[in-house]
Parts: structure tokens; sequence; C-alpha cells
């Protein structure tokens, strides 16, 4: 049976199927959506193993600091720690919004349901990921292959072709540890007579240019890995 996909919505258990909330909102154009209280546990939201949040929405109204505080317990669930997180506050209250809480975009209350679907559908792009001939993303990462391009949130990121190659060899062998001698062979070319420290210094570089975006680990005496897919180990 194929996991089920939810949107999940927290807020005051008696408010949050009130017609301008965010539940019946997003019901009404077509999100499967699943309801739970502030303090609930959220364990709550999942009736089977394999179900998947596309996204969560915590309703805080007037109390952004609590939304936070929500937020931290939701993430001690392993399966929402990296589910893209909106906030629903009360217009008055963007003030106090702090950008250091975590979540990862907000909307104002009474929600527009229109605005409310679109934000939750640009957390679950950038939260994807994919791979194809041309194109892959990791994360809020894409790489555009045909062009040579990458791009990080929405901005270009300038990389060198050296850079651009060994970011595009190590995607496409992502979950495996990728040694500096294949990356000599295979990234520099058999006439490359320079020595394997070129390769940690251009890792360096690509972890600069690309920040905590990019999951490269770094393996002593063996080499490097590019995280796997989510859900893929």
């Amino acid at each position: 049976m194929a996991p089920r996909s939810f949107v999940g919505v927290i807020g005051h258990a008696p408010d949050t199927e009130r017609d301008e909330g965010a539940a019946p909102a997003l019901r009404q154009l077509g999100a499967e959506v699943r309801t739970v209280d502030l303090w609930d546990e959220p364990v709550t939201l999942f009736e089977r193993d394999d179900d998947v949040a596309r996204a969560i929405v915590v309703e805080a109204g007037s109390r952004p600091d609590i939304g936070a505080l929500v937020l931290r317990r939701l993430r001690r669930e392993p399966r929402l720690a990296g589910v893209g997180a909106l906030l629903v506050i009360d217009h008055r209250q963007v003030a106090r919004l702090e950008p250091s809480v975590g979540f990862d975009d907000f909307v104002l209350s009474p929600v527009v349901p229109a605005e409310l679907y679109a934000r939750v559908r640009k957390l679950e792009w950038k939260a994807s990921e994919f791979t194809t001939e041309e194109r892959l993303k990791l994360g809020d990462i894409y790489v555009d292959r045909s062009a040579r391009e990458v791009m990080r949130g929405g901005e270009l990121i300038g990389l060198t072709a050296r850079e651009f190659d060994l970011l595009a060899y190590l995607a496409d062998h992502r979950g495996k540890v990728v040694s500096r001698a294949e990356l000599l062979e295979r990234v520099w070319g058999s006439s490359y007579d320079g020595g394997p420290r070129t390769i940690d210094i251009h890792v360096r570089r690509l972890r600069a240019k690309l920040g905590p975006d990019l999951d490269l680990m770094t393996f002593r005496g063996s080499g490097y890995r590019l995280g796997a897919p989510r859900g893929v180990t």
C-alpha cells in the first residue's frame, strides 16, 4: 500500500476547524489535512508508520512565541524533523516574529486559501530532491547541468568549471564514499599531474559557497560522500 501524505495543522483544538482557519482552507483546495492541538503529541498526526507529512502549519494567532515552542516539540518527532514549517499569525504580531525561531515561512490570518496552498507547495519544492540527466536538486540547491548553473534558494551561485564538475560527480554518486584518487581521475583527468590536496581545496570552496545546504561529509583517509536522498540509506 502506498504511503499517505498529508499536511499537518497544529492549533487550539476548538479553533482548527473554524471557517477562516488553515485546515478548511487546505481541504477546500484538495489537500489531505490532519489536525492536532498545540500541546498534543506530534506522533498523533501519523495513522500509519509509512505516512508522510508534506508540511506542517502552526496556527499561533497572537502568540508567535508559543508557535516557536510548538515547533521545537514537533521537531523532536523524527518524521517531522526535516518537514517544511509554516506559521500562521495575526498581522499585528509580525514585528514580534523572530527569524531565528525556525519557521520556513509565515502567512497572516485570516488565511487566503490560494496563498496558503502556494506557500505549502513552495515548502515542498524547497525540501524536494530529484535527479535527471540534465537537472538535479539537493534540498535547496538546484543544479542545471546543461546550463552549468547552480542556484541556492533561488540565488545564482558562481562556481568555477572545476567546482561545478566536482559537485556534479559527487551528486551522481550520492550516498557513496568517493575516494580522492577516483575524483582526480574522473574530474581532473588522467593528464592532471597535481596532488590530491587540490580536491580538499575545491571541497572547501564548495562548502563556503553552498553553505550548510550541501550535505557533504569528509571521511578521513577515504574521501568524500554527498548525502543520499531523503528516505534512502
